[in-house]
């Protein structure tokens, strides 16, 4: 195996499957209760569900902080690192890297890159950088492969109910689609000029949301195009189930993981949510 020549880090925007290279260094973010804070990797999502159904303050989340980072760039072990970050459009985070990056002193080279989105889909990212990486392949090649993923993954998710994201502050454009509607389940996106979440679609009823998430990736690749699949649950593994069978009747799954939402997505969008990120074939540098 060749040495890399970089080694990659990420923050806690990042939802990992351990069928994916994704075991790399992470820059955590936090969640506040009341005057109690929990770094994400330090909270489970058990815990995190049992203090929203019995915490009476509303949770806030944080960005990790530059020394956050630090600790990400020196973990990597190498002199140069490529940061993966969540969409800034959604977060701090890059800020925060992008301020760490002189504090991590002359002999680390750290190079950072705005995923534009989160979670899923993040994943598919830092697993393009960390397979060029393992690959001995040069940082450039890690950034086109990166880019190739971005340009073809989409994701998609559905919520049972948007509170959390309504107290959160980032309801936005989601609530303005939807206008008075809130009883409403919108299925939502990461839009790729902004980086900020957008509604592309709406239900009646949760299990109506998850079936139009499998429709939205139907009409956005067409039926019978092979899909890599990154699914997500909340509190109910099952509902992930129930998306992968619904896309899986409509389309070759060619591979697939899940993954439980991390503690501080979990926040923003409650305990019930489950999502996709989506991408045709086999991976760019595989075909």
């Amino acid at each position: 195996m060749s040495t890399p020549a970089f080694g990659v880090v990420t923050d806690g925007g990042l939802d990992a499957y351990a069928g994916l290279r994704n075991d790399v260094p992470v820059a955590p973010f936090s969640v506040t209760f009341g005057n109690t804070s929990y770094r994400t990797n330090e909270l489970s999502r058990e815990a995190l569900f049992r203090e929203l159904a019995s915490n009476p303050a509303h949770p806030t989340s944080s960005q990790p902080t530059p020394q956050d980072w630090v600790d990400a760039y020196r973990g990597a072990g190498t002199p140069a690192v490529l940061a993966v970050t969540i969409s800034a459009g959604l977060s701090g985070s890059r800020n925060a890297a992008e301020q760490a990056r002189t504090m991590a002193g002359a002999g680390v080279n750290v190079h950072i890159h705005d995923s534009r989105t989160l979670s899923a889909a993040q994943a598919f990212q830092v697993h393009a950088a960390a397979t060029a990486a393992e690959r001995g392949e040069p940082l450039e090649t890690a950034l086109a492969w990166m880019a190739a993923v971005e340009r073809e993954t989409e994701l998609y998710f559905t919520i049972e109910t948007l509170e959390y994201l309504r107290r959160g502050g980032r309801i936005g454009r989601v609530q303005a689609t939807l206008g008075g509607l809130l009883d409403l389940k919108p299925v939502v996106t990461v839009d790729k000029a902004t980086g900020a979440y957008t509604n592309v679609g709406r239900a009646r009823s949760y299990r109506g949301g998850i079936a139009a998430v499998a429709d939205r990736v139907t009409r956005t690749f067409g039926e019978g195009t092979p899909l890599r699949l990154g699914l997500l649950h909340g509190s109910e593994p099952a509902d992930a189930d129930t998306l992968l069978g619904l896309i899986a009747a409509r389309h070759p799954v060619v591979w697939s993981g899940v993954a439980g939402v991390n503690p501080v997505l979990n926040v923003h969008t409650g305990p019930r949510a489950v999502g996709v990120a989506a991408a045709p074939g086999h991976w760019p540098w595989d075909r």
